[in-house]
């Protein structure tokens, strides 16, 4: 690949990945929609959110996995636990990531 040939392929990518970003902001920045909608809106990035990490968390290797031996499930009863009861993203991170790092150096 030439020079040129590269330089085209990153614009033509940066601007496929910016322009669904950009678009909905420019179209929809001054329209003004009812408080139902907002609230709505207000949902979808945690339910996003909280499908990849259950798809992470229940099918590690593609395939569902719901045996004693998925580490992933045993991390992810302690931090759910911990989120509902805190409600503290800090805290939820936190017990993951030791849980985590505590069953795979001890399991």
């Amino acid at each position: 690949m030439s020079a040129a040939e590269i330089w085209i392929m990153i614009i033509g990518v940066s601007i496929v990945s910016l322009l669904p970003r950009i678009l909905p902001v420019a179209l929809l920045s001054r329209m003004e929609f009812s408080e139902a909608f907002k609230e709505w809106l207000s949902y979808i990035a945690p339910a996003v959110l909280g499908a990849l990490a259950a798809l992470s968390v229940i099918a590690p290797n593609g395939q569902i996995d719901f045996h004693a031996s998925n580490l992933y499930l045993w991390a992810a009863i302690p931090t759910i636990i911990v989120a509902v009861r805190t409600r503290s993203l800090f805290y939820s991170l936190t017990v993951g990531i030791v849980s985590m790092a505590l069953l795979y150096n001890f399991m």
